[in-house]
């Protein structure tokens, strides 16, 4: 059985029941408790499991994390929110120096079973220092795990493996997915990182996407089936680990393959899935791997600026256009 809930509601679940399951769960970070969360991810928690396992913190995304690093450590499993992945920067020492090379470090002595969550990429006129994409940036770095999920269901099942992971796991959501509904399953679920999922299936190329353009990889589809265009749409649902193997199976039946990353494009995530997809299909390839991605720029301020910057059904049409020779 299935209901339709929000995205920020599927989240508050798989928390909950995390934290029903496992008494070493917790959550801290700014407003999550007495305001219900900023975004109210975390509504009625604090009356359900109180203050010392929802916990408000400072305004001091350094000191917090490296608290929730040191609680891991001793076999806790926290759940950090940052309000918005933009000022997790503040924190890139413990959460990036720290927490993925706790356990190479410690010769396997010490884990870090910690879940770093919150709101990630542009979309909400906050302008450049409050847009970050953190992906491109964070993904680089050895002994982590990052899942990007774009539906409630995936939201949900993706934190709860999360969140019983021994490993750090960064969870990038998006502030203009946490009101989109959708189906969830009322019974108890999880799903594993690395397996990514056709949305959509097609003939005659392949879109690859993870989080919120996932949603503009399926309008684009539908705008360019009108023209006889088959569009197969993969959503990665996790950049760390990544399903290279759905990827280059859809490809090597498609012949063409266009990457969709709202990260900026050089070293992002999007050119080392170009790059994976080049080395492993290069006899099956009819063209080159097409990519779009936010401009080369800083996040504007403007509303227009910024819904030009980010990738978006029109540019997607355009490079699936450009890349099977239909333009």
């Amino acid at each position: 059985m299935a209901r339709i809930i929000e995205y920020r509601d599927a989240l508050n679940e798989a928390m909950s029941e995390e934290m029903r399951r496992d008494e070493r769960v917790f959550l801290l970070g700014e407003e999550v408790a007495e305001y219900d969360g900023a975004y109210k991810v975390s509504r009625g928690m604090l009356e359900e499991f109180g203050s010392r396992r929802i916990v408000d913190t400072p305004i001091s995304e350094s000191g917090f994390s490296g608290m929730a690093i040191g609680a891991a450590m001793i076999g806790l499993r926290p759940i950090v929110e940052f309000m918005s992945w933009s000022f997790s920067l503040v924190a890139a020492d413990p959460i990036l120096n720290n927490a993925p090379k706790m356990l190479y470090m410690s010769g396997g002595q010490y884990g870090c079973p910690i879940v770093f969550r919150g709101n990630d990429g542009a979309g909400g006129q906050l302008g450049s220092t409050h847009s970050w994409c953190v992906e491109g940036l964070f993904s680089n770095v050895p002994g982590l795990k990052m899942a990007i999920p774009a539906f409630p269901a995936d939201a949900k099942g993706l934190l709860k493996s999360a969140i019983r992971d021994d490993d750090p796991v960064f969870f990038l959501e998006s502030e203009r997915l946490l009101a989109f509904s959708d189906d969830v399953p009322e019974n108890e679920y999880v799903i594993p990182f690395g397996q990514a999922l056709v949305r959509r299936p097609g003939t005659d190329c392949t879109l690859v996407s993870f989080g919120r353009p996932v949603h503009f990889c399926l309008e684009a589809a539908e705008e360019l089936a009108k023209e006889g265009i088959s569009c197969e749409v993969i959503d990665g649902r996790t950049i760390r680990p990544l399903d290279i193997d759905t990827i280059v199976a859809s490809v090597k039946k498609t012949n063409y393959c266009v990457v969709v990353d709202q990260s900026w494009p050089f070293g992002s995530p999007g050119s080392e899935i170009a790059s994976q997809v080049h080395q492993h299909c290069f006899d099956d390839l009819d063209n080159a791997v097409g990519r779009v991605h936010s401009a080369d720029v800083p996040t504007p301020y403007a509303t227009e600026l910024e819904q030009a910057y980010l990738p978006n059904t029109h540019r997607i049409c355009e490079a699936v256009r450009a890349t099977t020779y239909n333009a």
